[in-house]
């Protein structure tokens, strides 16, 4: 039974290797496992997302594909097991496997013909690869005149197969020289921008603490996209519709005809805990969102706008947040460079002021002007709020670790995009709050380093740290969940000082 249990999952190994190996022979933008793996976040519940990406962070991704194909390679050792004594019943289980995977890339933004050949391919693999290892006990194979041995063979032909299979998808995958070419595109770009540089007196550059200004290579990433879509520019179009006197359709040439603006902005995900990294800042450069909405007329009645980017996924934004004269941007630059492939090339939406589920749109394609209550967007139809304002919030960065005693520089970061950082506030061991030094922010739209000297004493202690924004509201301490519109609460550290 075990042996057949393993040439089951290596009749499913097969099959997964014969439909990518499909896929790049078809130059597919997206195979069936990927397809398979968009779907299977897309079904995920919020909060079971967000516990998720809470343990595993950044390798939410690579884990989600990695689940799909555990679980494919056990379904293959489950029918390897069924396939002599219950054989219509392994039969019907690759049949519907195979028709889950079909209905999975024809779900998906770039289903087509292709992708449902290479998952066929993948299902036929499949039994056939069961009919050929998975035979009877040693007597009755000797009277069939095929001895274990050759059964043994055979499986070895199949895994050397199997893994040439994949090999050769690799090097054959057209979505690795498209991504070459696209990154030799982007280079070549000669877009109207400036080389950056944090403005004067905003980094207090304390040893330890992260800049001020994020590279483009340390920007927190947070999407739904197994692979980013690969766009040209010369391909790339957004069209506007919906609730507007007259629809328009837009290109990557008519954006940088109407001049870039630069705009610094901190953006921070919903994910984000308190005193955690999904949060950085960078100049954008792009073209104001309320423009465009001025030019197609916006009907009245209308509260909002719903876009969607080039792998589907949808958001929806308050209008209000996009006409009331904030840097609201469909950007094409970060940093005085094109916008990354991972961070939304070549054109993306930037809102100060909301978290990104609500506003972000990475490549996106296509813009609605309609009604809250018209619509659920991704994440709110995962039980996310719909309007996502970024909550006032500060964190600690200095000290995070045993520090010798005398004068320490507690440091760290507090944000209030839109409404702005008045005061933040530092206390050690429940003690009196005092007030720390803030460095200079070139907007409200960003956020603040701030420091305060502390005299360090030996022994064990418990920092904290609270923000008041221009409104005059200052930070609960009440601790909250990121879900459903984020996190509440201090930040608190502990530090042995010797």
């Amino acid at each position: 039974m075990r042996t057949r249990a393993l040439f089951g999952a290596l009749a499913a190994a097969a099959a997964i290797a014969a439909s990518q190996l499909a896929a790049a022979l078809l130059n597919l933008r997206e195979s069936p496992v990927l397809a398979l793996a968009q779907t299977v976040i897309k079904l995920t519940p919020g909060s079971t997302a967000e516990s998720v990406i809470s343990v595993v962070g950044k390798n939410d991704k690579p884990l989600a594909v990695i689940s799909v194909l555990a679980g494919m390679v056990l379904l293959g050792a489950v029918l390897g097991r069924w396939w002599l004594q219950r054989r219509p019943l392994a039969l019907a289980g690759a049949v519907v496997a195979t028709g889950l995977v079909v209905a999975a890339v024809l779900s998906r933004p770039y289903g087509s013909t292709g992708g449902v050949v290479a998952s066929l391919l993948g299902g036929a693999t499949l039994v056939a690869v069961l009919h050929l290892l998975v035979r009877e006990e040693p007597e009755a194979e000797a009277s069939a005149g095929v001895s274990r041995r050759t059964v043994l063979r055979m499986a070895g032909a199949v895994a050397v197969g199997t893994a040439l299979a994949g090999t050769g998808g690799e090097v054959l995958a057209a979505r690795h020289r498209r991504r070459r070419a696209l990154e030799k595109v982007r280079a070549a770009l000669k877009l109207p921008t400036r080389r950056v540089a944090a403005p004067a007196g905003t980094d207090l550059r304390l040893q330890g603490q992260p800049p001020w200004l994020t590279p483009n290579r340390d920007f927190y990433r947070i999407d739904t996209a197994l692979t980013p879509p690969l766009i040209e520019p010369e391909d790339w179009s957004l069209r506007i519709h919906g609730m507007v006197e007259r629809e328009l359709t837009i290109t990557y040439q008519d954006l940088l005809d109407r001049g870039l603006k630069d705009a610094w902005i901190t953006l921070c995900c919903v994910s984000n805990q308190v005193g955690g990294d999904l949060i950085s800042t960078t100049l954008f450069s792009g073209v104001p969102m309320k423009t465009l909405l001025d030019e197609v007329g916006v009907k009245p009645g209308a509260d909002a706008l719903l876009s969607t980017s080039d792998d589907g996924w949808t958001c929806g934004t308050p209008l209000s947040a996009l006409t009331d004269g904030r840097d609201a941007l469909l950007a094409v630059a970060m940093n005085g460079e094109a916008l990354p492939v991972e961070h939304g090339f070549p054109v993306r939406q930037v809102v100060p002021g909301l978290y990104g589920y609500v506003s972000a749109t990475k490549w996106v394609r296509e813009w609605e002007v309609t009604r809250f209550a018209d619509f659920e967007a991704y994440w709110t139809q995962r039980g996310w709020g719909a309007k996502g304002p970024v909550k006032t919030q500060s964190r600690i960065d200095l000290p995070l670790r045993d520090v010798a005693a005398g004068t320490v520089p507690i440091a760290g970061v507090a944000w209030a995009q839109h409404t702005g950082i008045a005061k933040v506030e530092v206390r050690v061991d429940d003690g009196e709050w005092e007030q720390a030094d803030l460095a200079a922010v070139p907007n409200d739209d960003t956020w603040v380093q701030w420091k305060l000297e502390w005299d360090a004493l030996p022994g064990d202690h418990v920092i904290e740290v609270r923000a008041t924004d221009k409104s005059g509201y200052t930070q609960t301490a009440e601790r909250s969940d990121v879900l459903p519109d984020g996190a509440t609460g201090h930040d608190r550290v502990a530090v042995s000082v010797s």
